[in-house]
């Protein structure tokens, strides 16, 4: 065998084989088939192209292959059920009129896959997990680790998904215009979703786990390289602002480091500074929404010195413009910290026992673990105590558990 076709073949595969297998998924209609199909033109070409040599196009190469492949398989379960062969016969036929796969149609099915795998007819925690098993190329088992489910369990939920899109005929393709905004929220929020579980892992005893930050990254990359729309060039902004800080959020024994005591020195400045650009051309398009406004805060932030140099009367009017557009509780609890920086903490104290009472946030730890700081900082060290013990009670998030301990243990002592 040639010794050095091996691990070009290899290294061509992680770069190319998701290309590949989405332009295969939308010839072939069927997940498990196409990814099969592939499996077996791969191999086929490290046979091949020993002798006959790389073609010019490997990518078409592979997707034809595969595709005579699968009609093969096909063929030969037609001989039990002879339902497959008008379904062998139309793969056949269009195989014989579409022999090309150009570069840009097998990106724009790349594309239609993603917009595929978020379709809302899917539950959120189906489109999750088929987004990073057929676009990221994640194995199953890493899937489940991600989002700490059992194998087996993952695995039903992958299953259920592809056979919902099968039966219910969902197109591959991306929305036409007059959808294109509905749909492309689904998808940014899926992304989003596999970098906070990256960013801030909702348990366990780790804060980050930097995979997923990664595939997140790389998939709104792949989303901005594609359609390069204001919110997902606002998403991708915030996730390598945010993402700037990965080395400084803990300790070397994994303890919380609060953003104000973080080492800003250590922040990554090229990825702050791809992240400001792209907010600034997603402002600028005057079309963004609250992804960008997120990054937008999160730029001021990064270019901040230090906590005490933030320009918290600009995240405090960036917070204003991200409440008009999401209406949402958590954002108005981030506002009230910006409040406090920039009024005091009794200004931001006010503001979140007036959300706490709306009862929105009851069950959620941020919101007692910031009443809890700012309590401490008025002297108000009973209600920071009761705060504190309420926050730790509803996190289950190792580093954070241990921090607000910590914290309470301090309070005890006074």
């Amino acid at each position: 065998m040639n010794q050095a076709l091996r691990p070009w073949l290899d290294s061509f595969y992680q770069r190319e084989s998701r290309r590949i297998l989405a332009t295969l998924i939308r010839l072939l209609g069927d997940f498990d088939l196409a990814e099969e199909a592939m499996h077996e033109a791969f191999s086929i070409a490290l046979q091949q192209w020993e002798h006959a040599g790389v073609p010019a196009n490997p990518r078409a190469w592979l997707v034809s292959t595969a595709r005579f492949k699968a009609i093969d398989h096909i063929r030969r379960r037609a001989k039990f059920d002879t339902s497959f062969e008008d379904v062998a016969d139309q793969l056949a036929e269009q195989l014989h009129h579409e022999p090309d796969y150009a570069d840009d149609g097998i990106e724009d099915d790349r594309l239609r896959l993603i917009f595929t795998c978020c379709h809302p007819s899917l539950s959120p925690e189906a489109q999750l997990a088929l987004t990073l098993r057929e676009v990221c190329g994640l194995s199953t088992e890493e899937v489940a680790s991600a989002f700490l489910s059992s194998t087996p369990t993952m695995a039903q939920r992958i299953v259920r998904a592809k056979t919902k899109i099968r039966d219910a005929r969902i197109p591959y393709e991306v929305p036409q215009a007059d959808h294109l905004q509905e749909r492309l929220h689904a998808v940014l929020q899926v992304i989003y979703l596999v970098f906070n579980e990256g960013y801030s892992a909702s348990t366990g005893d780790a804060l980050v786990r930097q995979e997923l930050c990664s595939e997140a990254i790389r998939l709104a990359r792949l989303l901005v390289e594609l359609l390069p729309e204001p919110e997902a060039i606002g998403l991708l902004a915030l996730m390598l602002l945010n993402d700037s800080r990965r080395n400084t959020r803990s300790t070397a024994n994994g303890d919380l480091v609060l953003l104000a005591e973080q080492d800003r020195s250590q922040w990554d400045q090229a990825q702050i500074l791809e992240g400001c650009q792209l907010v600034l051309q997603a402002l600028a398009t005057r079309r963004f929404g609250a992804y960008t406004l997120q990054a937008a805060i999160s730029a001021v932030h990064a270019e901040a010195p230090s906590a005490e140099q933030t320009d918290w009367a600009q995240i405090v009017g960036l917070y204003d413009a991200l409440l008009e557009h999401t209406q949402s509780p958590v954002v108005a609890l981030n506002r009230a910290v910006a409040v406090a920086m920039l009024d005091g903490p009794a200004a931001g104290l006010a503001l979140v026992d007036e959300l706490l009472a709306q009862g929105q946030l009851n069950e959620y730890h941020l919101a007692h673990a910031t009443r809890a700081d700012l309590c401490r900082r008025l002297g108000k060290l009973d209600e920071a105590q009761a705060a504190y013990k309420e926050a730790l009670r509803l996190t289950r998030q190792g580093p954070e558990q241990r921090f607000l301990q910590s914290r309470l243990n301090e309070l005890k002592k006074n």
